[in-house]
């Protein structure tokens, strides 16, 4: 939505619109620390491989992307989400299926930048949302469990030569929702100007300076909070970074895998073979500078040397020996401290050939990644929830499908983290020492409800022959 928004996020709100401003045009305080927000402009860099530690000299691993990608991927792969109960249900659940589809791209930036809101609107009889990052909307208030209240959207348009800015204001009064837009006009991108009617945008036209919605006490928007304790403000119950704690404190894990990564290439850039000849054995140009069959190769003795006095003959040949493998290990080191700090399994980023790999080890490093999975997915499963409540108001207050109920069922698969061929030898044996009931092995292994899985085994147990009774009619 914008160019360079934490930028904008710490040049305008704080000099521009400020705590004074925002309070004067809208009556409300932004709950936002200054350490939360550098803290989130250094994530949103290191996600887009821009750490400031980089230079031609370090280059990036990339890694926080590649961290956020893998607990993203681990979260939603082969995810549904099945709402029913009622003609409402099977509506809510068609204009679900969009934001399944796109769940996984979205749930990677909220891992990076530790949070996101999903702001459902009707559009053309159908239900949108939008997907709105960490550093696309400011907190305002907060409930005693920490969930978010009231916020404030912004929307930044360019027409011409001129910027529109737009607040959109959510909060919950005893009346119900109250939600706010006010318009402004600017000349240049990092000035709010002055207020303008929504009409003077076209996409804005349709929407009321104000409106109240009654009947609910919550707001119509879900955020989806990455589930790990706030360590850089203690007070806020803003979400951080996936990879925030090896991106804190005066020894960034991250930076140190970028050095070590950038020692590794310049030891093979600085340890190229190399042949070295007396400038007598090259051509010149008529300026009398040597021309060089092949630069990468070959390199140029001053003329102080000369072929009698080189014991070596025309050419040397230079080929060092290279320290690769010391630095690996550095490396791999490195990496296994970053999978510690992230919650992730020894493996997932280090050489999984250097792990050690005793029973109690690999189960202590899988448990982990298994608690980091699980906990975003019940983070999401909450943040889902509150976007249906959202969603099925806004069905109501456009009469987009009959009232009535719904409830959602999720389904994560968690052969990320579990070793499903291992687990069914497992059970496999409880069931043949009469450990495990048939129905409970189905319902584990294959994901049926009780009734599918007896009337599974009925109909396997009614295929079985029958054993012939010599003795019947004797």
């Amino acid at each position: 939505m914008f160019t360079k928004i934490l930028q904008w996020i710490k040049g305008v709100l704080f000099r521009m619109l400020g705590t004074s401003t925002v309070k004067q045009a809208l009556n409300v305080d932004i709950a936002i620390s200054s350490d939360m927000v550098n803290a989130l402009q250094l994530w949103t860099q290191m996600y887009e491989n821009k750490a400031p530690w980089l230079s031609k000299d370090i280059k990036s691993l990339n890694l926080p992307a590649a961290i956020a990608s893998e607990i993203a991927r681990a979260v939603t792969i082969e995810m549904r989400v099945d709402v029913s109960g009622s003609p409402r249900a099977d509506f809510l659940n068609a204009q679900l299926a969009p934001v399944i589809d796109k769940l996984r791209e979205q749930v990677e930036k909220c891992c990076a930048k530790g949070g996101m809101m999903m702001k459902p609107y009707v559009r053309n009889g159908e239900i949108d949302v939008d997907f709105i990052q960490a550093d696309q909307f400011f907190p305002v208030s907060f409930d005693n469990k920490g969930k978010i209240t009231s916020a404030v959207f912004v929307d930044q348009r360019t027409v011409g030569q001129d910027y529109y800015t737009r607040l959109e204001a959510h909060a919950i009064t005893p009346q119900g929702c109250l939600i706010r837009n006010l318009a402004y006009k600017s000349t240049t991108r990092d000035f709010l100007g002055s207020p303008v009617p929504l009409t003077a945008v076209s996409d804005w036209a349709d929407l009321q300076p104000e409106a109240l919605i009654t009947g609910i006490d919550r707001p119509l928007f879900a955020y989806f909070r990455y589930p790990m304790a706030n360590n850089i403000d203690a007070n806020s119950p803003l979400g951080v970074s996936c990879y925030s704690r090896a991106a804190s404190g005066d020894t960034c894990l991250i930076q140190q895998a970028d050095e070590q990564w950038s020692n590794l290439l310049w030891e093979f850039e600085s340890g190229q073979r190399a042949l070295y000849a007396d400038v007598l054995a090259f051509e010149k140009k008529t300026d009398g500078t040597v021309i060089l069959p092949q630069k990468r190769l070959y390199r140029a003795l001053n003329g102080s040397s000369n072929i009698g006095d080189n014991p070596e003959g025309l050419f040397h040949e230079w080929t060092p020996t290279l320290r690769e493998q010391n630095i690996l290990n550095g490396l791999d080191a490195i990496l296994r401290k970053i999978e510690f700090a992230c919650g992730l399994a020894y493996g997932t980023l280090s050489n999984p050939a250097t792990v050690d790999k005793t029973a109690t080890e690999l189960k202590m490093s899988n448990q982990r990644s298994y608690a980091t999975i699980s906990d975003t997915q019940k983070a999401l499963k909450n943040a889902l929830d509150d976007l249906l409540y959202a969603m099925d108001i806004w069905a109501t207050l456009d009469k987009l499908a009959p009232k009535g109920t719904y409830s959602a069922v999720y389904d994560f698969d968690d052969s990320i983290v579990i070793d499903k061929d291992l687990q069914f030898q497992q059970d496999m044996r409880l069931v043949n020492a009469g450990l495990m009931s048939k129905v409970e092995f189905r319902m584990r292994n294959f994901g049926e409800d009780e009734a599918t899985a007896k009337k599974k085994i009925a109909d396997v147990q009614a295929e079985q022959p029958k054993e012939t009774d010599l003795f019947a009619g004797a």
